[in-house]
């Protein structure tokens, strides 16, 4: 967990939450700009309709911490969600959640730790390039990161031919889902997992009588984020209300972010 800064102080929400970091830096998805993403620590673990208050508001999780972007100059950071019922499952959405059905077992489990989970774990981000030269994590930090949370989370472990192939991280409130992250097997990337685990959780949701499926931050100029438009219709966080959005945006423009940004808190 993050030291507590000059700038921690106590929030009065339900439950209070503990500022623990709140300083400016180097945005780690877009050069140039300046990032503020305070990290806050709620005193008690949250139930289910307070995690439903915090991703309503745009809060994501990472560990014990939630954090929420208060950039001083910039707003491209959009929070974005699936309405399930009204998502339209378009040919490749079908077809890929067909392939993975028939190529991954499906187990659900706790949070936990093990050395099968964080080998995988540095397997993608070597094979997804987003290692940015950072030595690879061992398990006293992978736990902290994903091993560790602040509300009602599971991990959904996806086996083909009976190895660990990729695991989501998500969290459950009491009308949606938030897909936290997800890692997969580099090899396995002819079978889309990360879509797959996606359109899963969409299916979970309806099946659970859920609405929304939380999918974290998408800033338009950021390629390695695009596939979080590609879900129609979906809602953004804009001006502080949720906006639905129907059509495609155009491709990104460069500007990707940086392989060791905290979207891969994603």
């Amino acid at each position: 967990m993050s030291a507590p800064s000059a700038r921690s102080r106590v929030l009065a929400t339900r439950p209070p939450e503990l500022v623990v970091y709140d300083e400016p830096g180097p945005c780690p998805y877009l050069p140039d700009e300046t990032a503020r993403l305070p990290l806050r620590l709620p005193l008690r673990p949250l139930r289910p309709a307070e995690l439903d208050v915090r991703l309503e508001r745009g809060d994501r999780r990472q560990g014990l911490l939630l954090y929420r972007t208060a950039c001083p100059a910039c707003d491209a950071c959009e929070p974005i969600r699936i309405d399930v019922h009204r998502m339209r499952w378009s040919k490749t959405h079908r077809r890929v959640f067909r392939r993975g059905e028939a190529a991954f077992r499906v187990e659900f489990g706790p949070l936990e730790t093990t050395p099968e989970k964080v080998a995988l774990y540095n397997r993608h981000k070597h094979g997804r390039g987003l290692t940015a030269g950072e030595p690879d994590l061992d398990a006293d930090g992978y736990r902290p990161f994903l091993g560790e949370s602040c509300c009602d989370s599971f991990e959904i472990r996806y086996f083909h031919q009976d190895r660990l192939a990729a695991v989501a991280i998500v969290d459950r409130g009491a009308r949606s889902l938030s897909a936290v992250y997800c890692y997969f097997d580099p090899a396995l990337s002819h079978l889309s997992p990360g879509t797959y685990s996606i359109l899963k959780q969409i299916d979970l949701c309806r099946r659970w009588g859920l609405s929304y499926l939380y999918l974290g931050l998408y800033i338009a100029p950021c390629a390695t984020m695009a596939y979080k438009a590609r879900f129609l219709p979906h809602e953004r966080y804009l001006g502080g209300r949720w906006v639905e959005i129907t059509e495609p945006p155009e491709p990104p423009q460069g500007g990707d972010r940086g392989p060791g940004s905290p979207e891969n808190r994603p």
